[in-house]
C-alpha cells in the first residue's frame, strides 16, 4: 500500500472572490488613516477639520471646537474691545480732557534755580571781598550804584528785624516749589518757579550761615537803583520776576500741568459732545 499522501492541488474556484495578497495588505497599511482603499485609486477621506477650516460661510473664523463662531459673540467681543480702548484713551487724558502728553519740567526748574543761586552767591561773595560798607561805586551816575549793606529783613529791606520768621517762610517756599515741580508740565511755570526757588535759596543761605547766627543771618544787598529805591540783590530780583511771571500765567489761565483753563475745557466738552452724538 502506498502510504504517501497525494500532493494537494488548489484549483481556482470561479465563484470564490480573489484573495488579497500580502503586498496589497502592506500598501493599505502605508496609506494611513487619511485615505480609503489602496494603490493609485485611493482617495483621501473627509477630515473633520475641513469643516473647522471653512467655518461660517463667507468668513475664515472658526471656534476651537471646529464649529462656526456665533455672530453675537463676535460682535460682543468687538464692542468690549472698543470700550476698553475708549477707557484707555480717557485715562491718558488730563483732568480737563486734554492729552497728558506734556513732558515733566522739573529738570528745567532745577537748572534755572541752580543758575540763579550760583549768580546770587557769586556776586555776594565778590561784593563782600571787594567793597566796604558806606563806600558806593557808581555804575551809571546816580541811577545805578553798587553799595554794600547787610539786611536783616526781607527783599528790598522790608520787614527788618523779623529774620527768624522770614527764614521759616523761605524754607516753606522752597518745600512748596519742589512739591509742585514734581508734577510740573508747563515750561513757563518751570521758569517762574525756578526763579522763585533760586532766589529763595540764595537769601536762605545768608540767613542760615552769615552773622549774627543761624536763622538770624543778615542778607547781603548791593544793587541800588536811584536814591529812593531800596537796595537789593540778585536773589531779590529773581524772586520778584518769577512771582510776576506766575501771576501773569494764572491770570491768563495757564495751568502748571500744561493746559489752559477754559480753552481746554471747551475742547474737552466738544469732544465729549461729538462722542455722544455718535
Amino acid at each position: 500500500m502506498n502510504t504517501d499522501r497525494p500532493r494537494e492541488q488548489h484549483l481556482d474556484d470561479p465563484d470564490e472572490p480573489p484573495r488579497e495578497s500580502a503586498a496589497d495588505r502592506g500598501a493599505d497599511r502605508d496609506d494611513g488613516p487619511g485615505t480609503r482603499g489602496s494603490g493609485a485609486d485611493s482617495t483621501p477621506a473627509p477630515d473633520a477639520s475641513d469643516a473647522a477650516i471653512r467655518g461660517e460661510a463667507g468668513t475664515n473664523e472658526t471656534a476651537p471646537d471646529g464649529n462656526a463662531p456665533d455672530r453675537s459673540d463676535r460682535e460682543g467681543a468687538v464692542s468690549a474691545s472698543g470700550t476698553a480702548d475708549d477707557a484707555a484713551a480717557e485715562s491718558a487724558a488730563g483732568p480737563s480732557g486734554a492729552p497728558a502728553a506734556f513732558p515733566r519740567r522739573l529738570p528745567w526748574l532745577l537748572v534755572i534755580a541752580a543758575v540763579v543761586l550760583a549768580l546770587d552767591l557769586g556776586t555776594k561773595a565778590l561784593v563782600v571781598a571787594k567793597m566796604t560798607p558806606g563806600e558806593p561805586i557808581s555804575i551809571i551816575g546816580d541811577v545805578v550804584r553798587l553799595t554794600l549793606i547787610r539786611n536783616s529783613g526781607a527783599a528790598f529791606s522790608m520787614a527788618t528785624g523779623m529774620t527768624w520768621l522770614l527764614t521759616l517762610i523761605a524754607v516753606a517756599v522752597v518745600i512748596g516749589v519742589i512739591r509742585i515741580g514734581r508734577t510740573l508740565r508747563s515750561l513757563s511755570w518751570a521758569i517762574g518757579l525756578g526763579l522763585v526757588l533760586g532766589g529763595a535759596l540764595g537769601n536762605l543761605v545768608d540767613r542760615l550761615f552769615r552773622s549774627p547766627g543761624p536763622l538770624q543771618g543778615h542778607v547781603i544787598d548791593f544793587i541800588a537803583v536811584t536814591k529812593w529805591w531800596p537796595v537789593f540783590n540778585v536773589a531779590d530780583s529773581s524772586i520778584v520776576c518769577g512771582a510776576i511771571l506766575l501771576v501773569v500765567l494764572t491770570v491768563f489761565g495757564f495751568e502748571p500741568d500744561g493746559t489752559r483753563a477754559g480753552h481746554d475745557d471747551d475742547r474737552g466738552a466738544g469732544a465729549r459732545d461729538g462722542k455722544a452724538g455718535e
